[in-house]
Order: structure tokens, then sequence, then C-alpha cells
């Protein structure tokens, strides 16, 4: 039985050590299954790349798609645009997304103009609501002290005239 070898690109190799090397807790067994390769293969790579202190700096650390700026998601939806099926699994392969994260990403930016500034101003608003209920609260305890004071004021008036007129 023959067993034919897989021929993996060289930015796939890459990626796959790059998702090692940044692992954190996860074990390369566990790394080797999420990208459907053979533990052995992974680690052949691993021994074959320069270690982590020699590879060279990427200009660019890898980053989840969630993590990306509008500004980089727009410019993948322009980079992206028009591919057919086959080239577009290609190019969402090298930089790390699916196909259906750039429908969404698309579908976002058709209905909300920026998406960070209405957060942005919903962040602010909840701030302004907090800070007039504070300054609300702290009116209402000024007014209760100013009933209390004016009527402290009156009693004592009433106190001296009651006195005062039993003094004369």
């Amino acid at each position: 039985m023959s067993r034919s070898k897989k021929q993996y690109s060289d930015e796939y190799k890459e990626q796959a050590l790059a998702k090692v090397y940044s692992r954190g807790n996860r074990s390369i067994q566990a790394i080797a299954d999420e990208l459907n390769l053979s533990i052995h293969t992974l680690k052949t790579w691993m021994s074959h790349s320069p270690s982590i202190d020699n590879r060279p700096a990427k200009s660019k650390p890898a980053q989840r798609p969630q993590d990306w700026r509008p500004e980089e998601r727009l410019l993948a939806l322009q980079e992206s645009h028009g591919l057919s099926c086959e080239a577009l699994n290609a190019w969402c392969r090298e930089r790390g997304v699916f196909a259906h994260q750039l429908a969404q990403w698309k579908t976002e930016f058709c209905t909300a103009t920026s998406t960070g500034s209405s957060r942005e101003e919903s962040r602010n608003l909840r701030s302004l609501k907090a800070e007039n209920q504070r300054l609300e609260r702290e009116l209402q305890r000024k007014e209760k002290a100013l009933a209390e004071a004016a009527a402290l004021l009156i009693l004592q008036k009433k106190v001296r005239a009651l006195l005062g007129g039993e003094a004369e």
C-alpha cells in the first residue's frame, strides 16, 4: 500500500508553526488535531524551522479575525471582492479568515456606517446617564438638607418669639 505524500505550501507551514509557537498551554497534539495533521509532520516542521529566538520577526503579528480593525476588514473585503470560490478560499487560508466572516463584515459595513463610533457614542451616553443620576441624587440630598435647615430656622424663630414674649 503506497501512501501519497501531501504537499503543503510554505505559507501553510508557517501558519501552522506560528500556531504551535503561540499555543499557550495547549499541547502540540491538540494543535495537530485542530489542523488535521499528524503530530510527527508538525514536529518535523518544527525541527526544520529556525528556533523561536532565531525566527525572523514578522512585520505583522498573527491576529484573530475578530481582532481586525475596521480599516483592515475593509481592505480584506476589497482584496477578496470578485474572487471565485476556490480563489476566495485560498485567499482566506492565507490570511486566516473564513468566507463567512467576510460576508459578516460586508453586512456590518453595509448596515452601519461606523460601528466603532456608535459603540463609543453608546459608552458616552451610558456615562452621561450615570453622571446625571449621580447629580440628581446629590440635588435631592441637598434639597432635603435645605428643607431641614429651613424648618430648624423657623423653629428657632418661634422659640425666640415665645421666650421673648415671656421675658417681657
